[in-house]
């Protein structure tokens, strides 16, 4: 069993990983390889330091190479689900895999992207965020699928396979995805501004109130870099949409950390790079006292 696993790999996963190698703690880094979106879009980076006015790309490149220098690999994932067990942690991913560990940092960031009305109450009720966990229950039917990023295409091209019919959603340039292949899917460049439906997801809103479009729909597929964290890990306490933590980032869930932008304001690197430190010296203390009490 590890002794944590760390989701995420922005600043404040990259600070708890770099600080658990040093204390010889047992680990997995999970999250893309080519590290957080934000950090790589970044124009500038005028506050981080001994480092004066970087680019996002030039900061990208050093924690990959610091990265590389200390033998940390990166876990190329995304997690569906972390489960608290008795006294451990079950971290489960897209692909299958499942990761025990006696504690979890969470480094997810936050959403760039607005949640649609609707999306928090029908998930599980006709709202997904995972393609290969869910898409054979809606095979032949219709599906709205928002892809945040082309690493998502491949599950586009899955779901259109199974589907009868795909509204196709990308909050990205430049689309590799060839839908022009498949007859049934039809690409849209608006963003829905709600969900509808009673027991189940019915329905899609496109526009104003003046101006509503709705297309019926029997799922929505959110395909996005991380979860929402509530979704993540259930039981996990927030607050207007973070995770509420102490100043040791602990969390309400005993052995569940997190840190960085998921804890809230302000997001900034060098915020979240301290906060992933702190989680790290919080994770050895906890396994420090749990050896104890065996």
């Amino acid at each position: 069993m590890l002794d944590c696993v760390i989701i995420g790999t922005g600043a404040a996963g990259i600070s708890a990983a770099l600080t658990l190698k040093a204390n010889g703690k047992s680990f997995v880094l999970i999250g893309n390889p080519e590290l957080s979106l934000k950090i790589s879009r970044a124009e500038k980076i005028p506050n981080y330091p001994g480092l004066s006015l970087v680019t996002g790309g030039e900061f990208a490149a050093a924690l990959k190479r610091q990265l590389k220098d200390v033998e940390i690999e990166i876990t190329d994932e995304r997690v569906t689900g972390v489960y608290a067990l008795k006294g451990s942690f079950s971290t489960l991913t897209e692909s299958g895999k499942t990761f025990d560990s006696r504690t979890v940092i969470l480094a997810v960031g936050v959403e760039s992207v607005r949640k649609i009305e609707g999306e928090s109450e029908f998930l599980g009720r006709g709202v997904s965020y995972c393609a290969t966990c869910d898409g054979f229950l809606y095979k032949g039917k219709t599906l709205a699928v928002i892809a945040t990023s082309e690493r998502f295409e491949g599950e586009v091209e899955y779901l259109a396979k199974l589907a009868k019919k795909v509204y196709f959603i990308p909050l990205y340039k430049n689309v590799g995805f060839a839908f022009q292949a498949f007859e049934n899917v039809e690409k849209l460049m608006r963003v829905p501004t709600e969900i509808k439906g009673e027991l189940k997801v019915s329905g899609l809103v496109f526009g104003d109130q003046k101006e509503p479009r709705e297309i019926p729909v029997d799922g929505v597929f959110f395909l996005k870099e991380s979860l929402p964290p509530s979704a993540l890990v259930g039981g996990l306490e927030t607050e207007n949409g973070h995770v509420a933590v102490s100043r040791n980032a602990e969390t309400n869930l005993r052995g569940l950390f997190a840190a960085g932008d998921c804890t809230g304001r302000p997001y900034q690197y060098v915020k979240a790079a301290g906060e992933g430190n702190v989680a790290a010296h919080s994770v050895i203390e906890y396994l420090r006292l749990a050896g104890k009490n065996e």
